[in-house]
Parts: structure tokens; sequence; C-alpha cells
């Protein structure tokens, strides 16, 4: 290879935290994306180009394209969380929401924010990544190809969106397939011909150039490790760490490796996982019987094909899909999104800490206010039933303790419980009280004392091993010469 040449990446973000794990809506295909391309340009005194404000969008998006407006504002949203911006300015916004009293208050807030309109363009485009195809419906996987026939064992399964979304191949294959589309979206309508193509003389503007910098990145000689993590080698947006097959296991890690890389775990079952730094984004497929504790994920967390998982985490933004019995401790400035074929969820409020955590919020630009952890949005097309979730009962609420000595300030719940569930941990501390004053004013003898100890302790054995906390508690003991530090 020639040692000075250049490397095109296929960013991984656009399609890890961008494309939405849904097929996405008929009028975002190339046909109606170019009629936009042209409007937006005719329009560029009415904040449509080379800015799109969401007021302009909202008007295409819910008068042209026929789209709900929490639906126009979600993708809106998601690609706004895209966007290089500091912590602060993140902090800032959110701190704006909070001290909105009104949902017209928030509107006219919303107005004032613009995305760049040819990325967006694009944005919209690459949501076919999880479009459904009608010949993969009928025979359940792609046509033969010399693509699919160089796929790992693991990625040749039926094919799905969450594995499309992680999958780096499909990302390039993607771009690949689809550059020419790409490159007549932002061309200029001058350009196009009668039928919205472009010609063989077309020259792609020093704008449009830059607009492709959503999707593809320029780097030297880096090769692309083959391994779990890659954070050694890659550029700072490609940052990846896949932990797959965790079995029986308590991991705890909080490291340089983790901060700002896109996570993905896969296939652990009956274990109990803590990454206690800043995430950029996490995605968690074909989970069982497991505890996730994560530090703040700056972008999106994603769900999918898991079995009775617990997930605890402050995040942007929550996503679930084809999930059955799992509950979300979660703390977001965005609704939940509930995708296709969730069963038994569960959200709770967000009810643990650990020493930095304030600090890596501060550093993924998440605040404390709004959380917005009890308001999900449905959006799947085979029904919208809201029975499909719950919110966490205040009666079944009990806080979590993070078992791991750490540096740092943060010595309670960042934002505090909301009231009912205060409520019930007091009356819970209150029975405990009277149980102590009970006990005291029993006058038991030494021998009686004794006796009820064992009594208790039996019993809370028994609690341990029907509940599974036992095996959690086997497995924080660490060998002869382990270290108290979640550091790793």
């Amino acid at each position: 290879m020639d040692q000075s040449g250049v490397l095109l990446w296929v960013k991984a973000e656009p399609f890890i935290v961008g494309a939405l794990q849904v097929p996405p809506p008929s009028k975002f295909s190339l046909h109606y994306l170019r009629k936009i391309s042209t409007y937006v340009r005719t329009r560029a005194t009415e904040g449509a180009y080379p800015r799109l404000y969401w007021s302009t969008w909202r008007h295409i998006a819910c008068g042209k394209l026929q789209l709900a407006k929490d639906l126009a504002w979600l993708y809106f949203e998601i690609f706004d969380s895209l966007a290089v911006k500091t912590p602060e300015e993140r902090l800032e916004w959110s701190e704006i929401l909070s001290n909105c009293m009104s949902e017209e208050e928030v509107e006219k807030q919303r107005n004032q924010l613009s995305v760049d309109t040819l990325q967006f363009l694009l944005f919209l485009y690459i949501q076919q990544l999880n479009k459904v195809s009608l010949r993969t419906s009928l025979i359940g996987e792609e046509w033969p190809s010399p693509r699919n026939r160089s796929q790992s064992p693991d990625l040749s399964e039926k094919s799905s969106c969450h594995i499309k979304n992680w999958n780096d191949y499909s990302h390039h294959a993607f771009v690949c397939d689809h550059l020419s589309d790409l490159l007549e979206l932002l061309l200029d309508p001058e350009q196009l011909t009668a039928s919205f193509h472009s010609n063989c003389s077309s020259l792609v503007s020093r704008e449009a150039v830059g607009a492709l910098s959503f999707l593809i990145e320029v780097e030297g000689t880096t090769r692309r490790a083959k391994i779990a993590c890659n954070t050694h080698v890659a550029p700072r947006m490609h940052r990846l760490v896949v932990m797959s097959q965790v079995y029986k296991q308590t991991l705890a890690k909080s490291s340089e490796t983790l901060v700002g890389a896109h996570v993905k775990i896969h296939r652990c079952n009956e274990s109990f996982i803590y990454l206690l730094s800043p995430l950029r984004s996490v995605t968690i497929e074909k989970c069982r019987n497991s505890t996730f504790v994560l530090g703040p994920v700056q972008t999106a967390l994603h769900l999918h094909s898991c079995d009775s998982v617990k997930v605890i985490a402050v995040c942007h933004r929550l996503s679930i899909s084809s999930t059955t019995g799992c509950i979300f401790h979660i703390l977001t400035p965005t609704r939940p999104l509930v995708l296709s074929g969730n069963r038994t969820v569960t959200f709770a409020p967000f009810h643990t800490h650990y020493p930095m955590l304030e600090d890596h919020m501060a550093r993924t630009g998440l605040a404390t206010v709004p959380n917005y952890w009890d308001n999900p949005m449905i959006v799947c097309r085979e029904n919208s039933n809201t029975s499909v979730f719950q919110l966490l009962p205040p009666c079944e609420f009990y806080v979590f303790i993070i078992p791991f000595e750490m540096e740092g300030d943060t010595t309670e719940i960042p934002g505090g419980l909301p009231a009912a569930y205060q409520k019930a941990l007091g009356q819970r501390e209150q029975k405990i009280q009277i149980w102590q004053k009970t006990v005291k004013e029993a006058r038991l003898t030494k021998d009686q004392r004794k006796q009820f100890q064992v009594l208790v302790e039996n019993k809370f054995y028994e609690w341990l091993i029907n509940t599974g906390h036992r095996q959690q508690l086997d497995s924080l003991v660490p060998p002869a010469a382990g270290s108290k530090q979640a550091a790793g």
C-alpha cells in the first residue's frame, strides 16, 4: 500500500445512532427527497437553506409528507443530537427546556433550532438502511451475492435492522450502492435533468462536498482493527468496543478505553456489567437475565431482542425493540422510543449514583432536567397500544447501590427521585425502624437473640438464592490480589 495515500472511512455513527431502527416513512424515498431538495433551495430566505429551521421542517414534514408532528420532531432531534456541540451547549439547551412552562413555550424554543440542510437530507436518506424489502420478506434473507457470502455466521441470520445498524459492512455497502443518489440530493436543481437525474457533466459544489463529511471521513494510513476494541487505532468518531458472551460474571470497568466509544454488548447471560465511563452510544442485543449499569450515554442507548434485562443509565435517548420483561431505570431528556415487538416493558426512575457520575454527565452534556423517563413514545406500525409498557409501582421501588469504591464528588442520585417513589422509600424505612424498635422492646435473652439472629440470617440467605442476588455477591469477591477500584 502506498504509505502516502489516504483512506475514505464510511462513518459508523450516522448509522449506529442516526438510523432509526424501524422502517422509514414511505415518503423518505429518493423521489420525495429530491423534491424537498429543490423546495428548500427556492426558499433560502424562509429558513430552509443552507440551514433548515425546525419551523420550516415541521411545515414540510407535516404539510407535505403527512408525518405526525411528534415523528417530524423525532427525526429532527435525532439529527441535531449528532451535531458537534460542547457539553455546555447541550446543558444550556436542557436548562432552557426545563424552564418552559407550556408546550407553546417549548415550541417557541424549538423554532430557534436549525440544522445543516444538505446533511439533513442525507440523514433522511440513510433511514432507508432499515427499509423492509419485498424479497427479504418473502424468502427471509437477501438474494445470494458475493457480499453476504463473506459474512460471519452470526451476521448470516435473518436480516434485521439491528444487525444493519451495527454492521460496518452494511454501512459501506449502503453508501457504495447509493452514492449516485446521495450525490444527486446535493446537486443544485439546475444540474438535474427533467427526470431529476444528474448528467455526466454535473459538478459537485464545495458545500455538497462538505455535506458528505456527514457520512464519509478522510483518514491517513490507519487500518481498522478487526478486534473487540479499536480505540487505539481508529479515528475518534470510529471508536468501537464490543463485548460478547459474558456468562455468569460481574464485569466492572471505568477507563479511557470506554470514554466516547460506541459500545456493543452482545449475547450476555446471567451477568452484571458496570461500564462507569462517559459513553458515546450503547447497543445491547440478545442478552438475557442480566443487569447493565452504564455511565452517561451521550447519544443513543438501544436494546434489541433482550429478555429479563435491567438497564440503569442516564442517556440522551433510549429506544427498544423486541424486548420481553425488561426494566429500564433511566434519566433522559427525550421520550423513550418503544419500537416494534416489545412485551411487558417497565420504566422506572433512575435510582443510583457513583462518585464520578455528575462529572461524566457534564462531559456528555446531560442534565437532570427535563426528564421524560415516564413518557414513552410508541413508534411502530403494528399498533400504538400503550399496554405494552407500565411504570414501576412505587411499592416495588428500591434504590440501587453500585458496590465499588471510586474517587469523585457525587454522593446522591442526580436530580433526586419523584415524590411518589421517595415517599415509598420513606414508608419502607419507617417500617424498618418500627421493626427494630419492636425487637429492642421485646427484651430477648442472650440465647434468644442468638436464635433470632440465626433465623433472620437463614431467611436472608434463602432470599439471596431465590432472587439470584447470591450469584452477584459471589461474583463480587475478587481474586486473591483483587482491587477495590472499578477502573480497568
